[in-house]
């Protein structure tokens, strides 16, 4: 150990995701301690043989697991869709249309504007135990404004994803197939410097299979890995789209033929529930039993977004997966964390191993099971981010 070190102990219940350190596929020990070495990891294992440390945290008994990894967010926008989503709750269906009403909002915001807005969605995550987090471009649909949002989100987080795809831009209505040029040329240049992933939304009313593997294949010529919005509210070609060409993702994953599924299972593509859009939109929830009983593997994200899912917290969609989608308290934590480092490709978050980024979240309960035995109830004692008590 060379830098400034810290013990936490007493910790009552450690997920660790890691069944070599403990029960079960969460890697679970009791009366546990932590060790943490600058921004890392330095040691797991029980109380009473935990080394000595510069600095001692005293669990009491509360439960610590690893920072909650959102591997789906759409945080670089201004305005405000309430009304949508009144006239939504008030018994109006929602489209893929209403996204124009924030694209317009975010052109006419300034980059002081929108960095503001991200940032402050970054620290409401953050306060809820969110220590890794995506985010993707998509409510500008201009070459100067996608490439400005991916800037700005850059600065945040590592994860950031070009997702000029979501719609067509309004003044390409009439030529769908020119936006899908513009997207896949001198958009693309402009973008791929400060982007890591590629995403489209594949889906009725914004881009058809053939436009959507338009969109991924030149993105992956250019070195980004994909990502795809795929089967939300149809049956569709994007999870097959996803699996064909190695996404690490498909998100959403509400309609699912029985094909989709086992492809899923059959690959190296995370299946990502997003289960705060079905709830927002009062939409048919993903089966995420489903998809674990066949082998998949599940992540769990917000797609915080100010139209279909404004929340940003995972406690919320763990809670949802648990009641309405077929998963244990167990399995939805596990896609939260591990399962959300999965799709992003990381090995570094997502669990609580020697090595790994101290990301740490203290709930001020006994037990993981209590995101979601207590749903709705603020239950954050602390989080550590990259080793730094943030929380």
């Amino acid at each position: 150990m060379s830098s400034k070190t810290t013990l936490i102990t007493g910790i009552g219940s450690l997920v660790t995701n890691d069944p070599g350190q403990g029960g079960g596929p969460l890697g679970l020990l009791a009366d546990a301690a932590v060790v943490i070495d600058g921004d890392r990891v330095a040691w797991v294992g029980p109380t009473g043989r935990a080394p000595a440390a510069d600095e001692r945290f005293e669990a009491e008994g509360r439960a610590l697991l690893p920072g909650f990894v959102d591997s789906h967010a759409h945080l670089v926008f201004a305005g405000d869709r309430t009304a949508e989503f009144n006239a939504r709750m008030s018994g109006q269906s929602y489209t893929a249309g209403g996204i124009r009403t924030t694209v317009a909002a975010t052109r006419a915001a300034s980059d002081a504007e929108l960095e503001a807005n991200l940032a402050g969605f970054v620290r409401e995550a953050l306060r809820q135990g969110t220590t890794t987090i995506e985010c993707k471009s998509g409510y500008g649909l201009t070459v100067e404004d996608e490439a400005r949002a991916l800037r700005i989100a850059a600065r945040h987080t590592p994860e950031t994803t070009y997702l000029g795809a979501h719609i067509v831009a309004p003044e390409y209505a009439e030529d769908p197939a020119g936006y899908v040029e513009l997207v896949t040329g001198e958009m693309l240049d402009a973008c791929a410097p400060h982007a890591r992933w590629v995403d489209v939304f594949c889906e009725k009313g914004a881009f058809d299979g053939d436009q959507a593997r338009a969109v991924l294949t030149a993105g992956i010529e250019k070195g980004l890995t994909p990502r795809v919005h795929a089967n939300q509210l149809t049956y569709g070609p994007g999870v097959q789209l996803a699996v064909e060409l190695g996404a690490a993702s498909a998100d959403h994953c509400t309609h699912l033929t029985d094909e989709d599924v086992a492809a899923l299972a059959g690959s190296a593509t995370v299946a990502t529930l997003l289960p705060g859009a079905e709830f927002s939109t009062r939409a048919e929830y993903p089966s995420g039993r489903r998809l674990l009983d066949a082998g998949a593997v599940v992540a769990l994200s917000t797609d915080c977004n100010p139209g279909s899912s404004f929340t940003s917290s995972m406690a919320f969609c763990i809670a949802v997966a648990v009641r309405e989608m077929g998963m244990t308290p167990d399995e939805a934590v596990w896609a939260a964390t591990a399962g959300g480092a999965h799709a992003l490709r990381r090995t570094d978050v997502g669990t609580v191993a020697v090595g790994a980024r101290a990301d740490l979240l203290l709930l001020d309960a006994p037990s993981h099971v209590h995101l979601a035995y207590r749903p709705g109830v603020p239950l954050t004692a602390a989080v550590w981010r990259a080793g730094v008590r943030e929380v």
